[in-house]
């Protein structure tokens, strides 16, 4: 996975909360096919966003106290955080135009 970090309970804050570039959080489980076919479109993203925006994955099976602070009731969830904030959140399957005009918005 290139450019597509794996983040946890451990790491979370350093890496997303107090991160200087905004952060693409994905949200997902090894059982979740929607996930499988979103983290395609989540690694283009982190290329194509390279120097501009962090990209990073939580497994949720594995991070319950992560998903259960930021509420996460469906998975993929995709939630773009920015200087430590929530700036916008995806549920479900989103294609790469959907999720780079997102980011973008968020970028702005």
């Amino acid at each position: 996975m290139s450019g597509v970090q794996q983040f946890s309970v451990n790491d979370f804050d350093a890496e997303v909360l107090k991160s200087e570039a905004p952060v693409l959080v994905d949200f997902w489980a090894p059982w979740c096919g929607p996930c499988r076919m979103v983290a395609l479109v989540v690694e283009e993203i982190a290329q194509e966003f390279a120097g501009r925006l962090k990209v990073g994955k939580v497994n949720v099976d594995e991070n319950r106290t992560l998903a259960s602070k930021y509420g996460i009731m469906s998975i993929p969830t995709l939630i773009i955080f920015k200087n430590g904030q929530e700036v916008e959140r995806l549920i479900g399957y989103q294609s790469k135009g959907e999720l780079a005009s997102a980011i973008e918005k968020a970028l702005g």
